[in-house]
């Protein structure tokens, strides 16, 4: 790992030299210079994570670096030193940007803490940016995804929405088909117009066809009043219908003649009424295979494959993960004054489990992670017992099959079988690379997990 870099200022020559000592001694990158004039330049191009400066310098005094330093795209911490009868000054110091400052004699052992909790504090502050840059530029209509598959999906709803026809969106559940939906629309010339959703499941079967094409005034008993229908309230804009694979044969053959003629007709009336509404359909059941059972008509549904979209499950999203469990840790978290983060190994577990309720169930896996933690760190007892059981058994089961000698770990002597599972993990990632002759790509996609994260489990492993 690339050691950080720190900046001295200091014109004392005997200080000067232990800092730097000490500081290298750490695993440090140290640099030095005994004036503010000389420091700026060097600051500026050598970008270090932490600036050291005595207050009280020939010429140009420690104060004056502090705008210039804060001025950077990505400014370093910066520690002050001050003698005893300058504290006054360095309070004001720490006003105008300083974080924080020492008094001399310099005591070396605090000297050291305070530059590690500086450094710390620096590197969470910058993932904390970092990770709010990434999500904005991976944000899509409401949807979160930087993955090949969520970019190649953002295009296709950039594509299909000027075409003005019905589109048929394909996903399991919990992947975001609604979202989707809600793109098009936003995407489309219909963008002012009303957007309706309606679950076919959710609709009994007896109501369903005056819920979408209305009724006339008497047209079954209780119809007192005229209804419009969903597709009139829908009119000029997009309707989707959520779970099309509910819907019964007969109101298929009305949608259809929607889909042909633009036109419908309402319960109880003899009259046809033009309609115009762009249809989306969403489901995640295999509608090929309800055609063949002759649960659904053909002709329906040819007529809206001809535009289907596919959302990918997040399983095929390994690179998404992390961004939809951070998004979702601030949105649960913005009420509070300091914003948890993710262990490293919770995310690790989020990042091994297939999650088949997809996205869905993420969300709901960090409201349960939220809720039970009570300090400043999710950490993997925080998540629901089955994330952490299908890392455990996952783990288990490598332990048996990379023992080296063809033995399971129950036909193992007891002291061997009973390994921890971080030891068992970091073998399979040795044996992962070994396959993949060192190829850290090709073993972090084996391993389900990003580069980011095999190369910290290998920092872990050398250290």
């Amino acid at each position: 790992m690339t050691r950080e870099r720190i900046f001295i200022v200091e014109d004392d020559p005997g200080l000067a030299e232990l800092l730097v000592e000490e500081l290298d001694a750490e695993g440090y990158q140290v640099r030095h210079q005994d004036t503010a004039e000389a420091a700026w330049p060097e600051i500026e191009a050598w970008q270090p994570e932490l600036v050291i400066s005595d207050l009280r310098l020939p010429g140009a005094n420690g104060m004056s670096l502090i705008p210039k330093i804060k001025g950077l795209p990505v400014a370093p911490a910066m520690l002050l030193i001050t003698a005893f009868g300058t504290v006054n000054q360095a309070v004001a110091a720490l006003k105008e940007g300083a974080d924080d400052f020492l008094t001399k004699p310099l005591d070396m052992e605090h000297l050291l803490l305070t530059v590690a909790k500086l450094l710390n504090h620096r590197r969470l502050t910058t993932m904390v940016a970092t990770m709010r840059a990434e999500t904005s530029a991976s944000t899509f209509y409401g949807m979160f995804g930087k993955s090949r598959a969520m970019r190649g999906l953002y295009q296709q709803i950039e594509q299909v929405a000027g075409a003005d026809t019905a589109v048929l969106i394909l996903g399991e559940s919990g992947t975001g088909k609604e979202l989707v939906a809600r793109a098009i629309h936003a995407e489309s010339q219909r963008a002012e117009a009303p957007f309706l959703a309606v679950n076919c499941a959710g609709i009994p079967a007896e109501l369903m066809e005056s819920e979408f094409f209305g009724h006339a005034a008497g047209a079954f008993t209780g119809a007192q009043k005229a209804r419009a229908g969903l597709l009139k309230e829908a009119e000029g804009g997009t309707l989707l219908l959520d779970e099309i694979g509910e819907m019964p044969l007969k109101l298929q053959a009305k949608l259809l003649r929607v889909l042909q003629e633009g036109t419908m007709r309402p319960v109880g009336s003899d009259k046809e009424t033009s309609v115009n509404v762009r249809l989306l359909a969403a489901t995640h059941r295999d509608l090929e295979a309800k055609v063949q059972a002759g649960e659904f008509r053909e002709d329906l549904f040819y007529r809206l494959e001809t535009l289907a979209l596919q959302v990918p499950p997040l399983r095929e999203r390994a690179d998404d993960r992390e961004l939809l469990a951070q998004q979702f840790l601030a949105d649960l978290t913005a009420d509070k004054e300091q914003q948890p983060i993710f262990s490293a190994a919770a995310m690790d577990c989020l990042y091994q489990y297939p999650f088949p309720g997809n996205v869905r169930e993420l969300h709901n896996a960090i409201e349960r992670a939220v809720t039970f933690c009570n300090g400043n760190s999710i950490e993997k007892e925080h998540l629901p017992e089955r994330i952490q059981q299908y890392q455990n058994d996952a783990l288990h089961e490598l332990s048996a099959d990379t023992n080296g000698n063809g033995l399971s770990a129950s036909q193992e002597e007891p002291a061997k079988a009973l390994r921890p599972l971080s030891e068992v993990q970091q073998e399979y990632v040795r044996y992962v690379l070994r396959e993949t002759s060192g190829n850290k790509r090709k073993a972090a996609e084996i391993l389900g997990v990003t580069r980011r994260t095999l190369y910290r489990w290998l920092a872990e492993d050398s250290s």
